[in-house]
């Protein structure tokens, strides 16, 4: 194939990536890497450190508007990122021994399994009981609501960083800023609010895939021909998502949509995972 068509079709399927992963709050590594490997034929670790170049791109956009805004808890994504940072170093070091048809096999199934995971009905919680840990540590924050600054309370510290251990794993090991784990830690385990979860996930995830990208630079597995337009179509894509986020009343059918592309892609992986093609 030629570089050029190449690189125009990276360049069109990132933007796509990174709209609907804009939309549905994830980020465009769930796919941009089976785009990569099913289709387009790259090794899988490349595909992995492209995605991990995108996904600190796009992290570090997004996460300043809402550190803006106050609704990112800082002291605890900083508190967590030693877990997440720990997780992805080990993850991205070990990935280079995993077989790459078992790589393969392993993140199209946790892609399934966190694109269903976005359709889970998300309801407000608000603890007020306090932590000994949490208080210590300062990680109990507020955030600014619709009638004034809302105040809450973080629990089970322990349980969440155990989590967010394995998500940082999933991170380096498959070059995804394993979003929906982190807010399924700090919603279900450490019971903060969803609004300050998913923004303080996003905060988390840049530094995460920084973490894991060092590794991978450092093997040679970030090639800047595949990165390069990866990186420039998911900026554009999340760029258009975040404009057309703010205008849409209703996100339901938005993720309907990301999870049955990732799905389709995350199978497609799965099989040629298992009949030895990647």
């Amino acid at each position: 194939m030629p570089v050029l068509e190449f690189t125009l079709i990276i360049l069109v399927g990132s933007c796509f990536a990174g709209l609907l992963g804009s939309l549905t709050g994830l980020g465009g590594g769930f796919i941009i890497i089976p785009l990569l490997t099913v289709f387009l034929h790259v090794d899988i670790h490349y595909a992995i450190g492209a995605s991990l170049v995108s996904v600190i791109a796009t992290s570090s956009g997004s996460a300043a508007a809402y550190v803006k805004e106050g609704i990112t808890n800082m002291r605890l994504g900083m508190f967590l990122e030693i877990a997440t940072t720990l997780g992805a170093v080990t993850g991205a070091m070990v990935a280079v021994y995993f077989p790459t048809n078992l790589l393969a096999i392993l993140l199209g199934v946790i892609l399934i399994i966190s694109a269903l995971l976005t359709l889970r009905k998300k309801v407000a919680q608000i603890v007020h009981q306090k932590n000994i840990l949490a208080e210590r540590l300062k990680l109990n924050g507020s955030y600014p609501g619709e009638n004034g600054t809302v105040e809450y309370s973080v629990s089970h510290i322990g349980g969440g960083f155990v989590m967010m251990l394995f998500a940082g794993l999933l991170s380096g090991l498959l070059g995804i800023g394993s979003g929906a784990l982190k807010v399924l830690a700090m919603d279900n385990i450490m019971r903060i609010p969803f609004k300050v979860s998913t923004t303080t996930s996003n905060f988390m995830i840049g530094v995460t895939g920084a973490a894991s990208a060092v590794v991978y630079l450092q093997r040679g597995y970030i090639e800047p021909s595949i990165s390069m337009p990866v990186v420039i179509g998911v900026l554009i894509g999340a760029l258009v998502g975040s404009k057309i986020l703010v205008k849409t009343k209703s996100s339901g059918w938005l993720r309907w949509v990301f999870v049955i592309v990732v799905i389709g892609l995350a199978s497609q992986l799965i099989y040629n995972g298992l009949i030895g093609k990647i």
